[in-house]
């Protein structure tokens, strides 16, 4: 077990910056500071290992999202932007961290196995990144919001030989669904049940990294809603001439995001995720930032609907991004896409989706 001498690490900030983790000591927009950020964690907890391919990984990620990468756009979602990734990544090697130092040794995921992790975790949504010749009918990721995680997938399964991981390709092309909604997590069967503690903890540090994002609120509102217009989620196609509204607008999507967050998020974490997060406390002294941010930005949320003072939601952050005209251009396929529901059969349909 860990004997508790782990180093002193800084908790969740009060004056944190909107493109800062929850500690405000890790620029998550940049990825050199987040790479270094792991690499110092890496380093800590499997000294004398190389980190050779997590340095390539990280360096054909940022050339994959800033459409440096042959035969790739780049990152055109203004929500899962290259904010988001790096953020959820920092996460992600925290909680192996956390996790590595307190179990037994004969229970530890190892060097390869994190390893595995953490390029799953960097691109666990290579799927929003349109192909040149294989998507260009696609105008925007948001598009593949329904089956990016699939696309995720696939693209590690091309990737992982590059880097001499043929190996990692069977578990990390299955780990990488417990970040989606496609699969059914509990049918998810791996021979070694550390592979699938690696799911939990990837499947949390995406929603526990974004839902503690410091302008989550306002990214839901103004971004997310947008993808999800985009990728068929807002407004549903289920039968032909006929739509169904799920997210009116960025306004309703939040109006029921503390719903979704006690009904679903709360089950993913604590049961379908093992309670993962935890892992994390080991780094802090027993408190968890993240848990602690999102309950920062439920509790706003929900003063912000009860006083319906909308003005309380005023940050405006940074995007990330691949595309130059990425945010005009979705805001564009946003502004055609409803309008060309004008005289369709609508209605209206209620039910808890995933607006993380």
């Amino acid at each position: 077990m860990y004997d508790g001498k782990q180093k002193e690490r800084k908790v969740m900030s009060q004056d944190r910056q909107n493109d800062f983790d929850v500690t405000n000591t890790v620029q998550v927009s940049i990825t050199a500071t987040v790479r270094d950020a792991v690499q110092d964690l890496y380093a800590e907890i499997f000294p004398g290992t190389s980190f050779d391919r997590l340095w390539l990984a990280f360096y054909d990620f940022e050339r994959l999202f800033t459409g440096r990468y042959p035969g790739y756009n780049g990152c055109d979602t203004t929500y899962h932007d290259r904010q988001h990734t790096l953020d959820m990544t920092l996460a992600l090697t925290r909680l192996v961290a956390g996790y590595e130092r307190s179990v037994e040794p004969h229970d530890r995921l190892g060097a390869d196995r994190a390893q595995m992790a953490i390029i799953t975790s960097l691109f666990h949504d290579s799927g929003y990144i349109r192909h040149e010749v294989r998507d260009e009918n696609f105008k925007n990721g948001a598009q593949f919001t329904l089956y990016h995680v699939s696309r995720s997938a696939d693209f590690l399964r091309r990737y992982l030989p590059e880097l001499g991981l043929s190996h990692d390709v069977g578990v990390s092309s299955m780990i990488v669904h417990f970040t989606g909604y496609e699969l059914d997590l509990d049918k998810i069967e791996l021979d070694d049940p550390r592979d699938i503690i690696c799911g939990h903890m990837i499947g949390t540090a995406d929603l526990i990294a974004q839902m503690a994002d410091r302008c989550y609120l306002e990214k839901c509102r103004d971004r997310l809603y947008n993808e999800f217009v985009v990728g068929g989620v807002a407004v549903e196609n289920a039968t032909p001439g006929e739509y169904t509204v799920r997210y009116k607008s960025g306004k309703d999507l939040l109006k029921k995001t503390p719903a979704f967050y006690q009904q679903v998020v709360r089950d993913r974490l604590n049961s379908k995720f093992n309670r993962a997060y935890r892992y994390a406390e080991v780094l802090y002294n027993g408190q968890n930032p993240y848990v602690d941010a999102i309950r920062v930005n439920i509790t706003h949320l929900v003063r912000v609907i009860k006083t319906d003072d909308w003005s309380l939601l005023r940050r405006e952050p940074a995007c990330f991004l691949g595309l130059a005209n990425a945010m005009q251009d979705i805001e564009q396929l946003v502004r055609l896409q409803l309008a060309s529901l004008t005289g369709r059969r609508i209605k209206t349909d209620e039910p808890l989706l995933m607006p993380v």
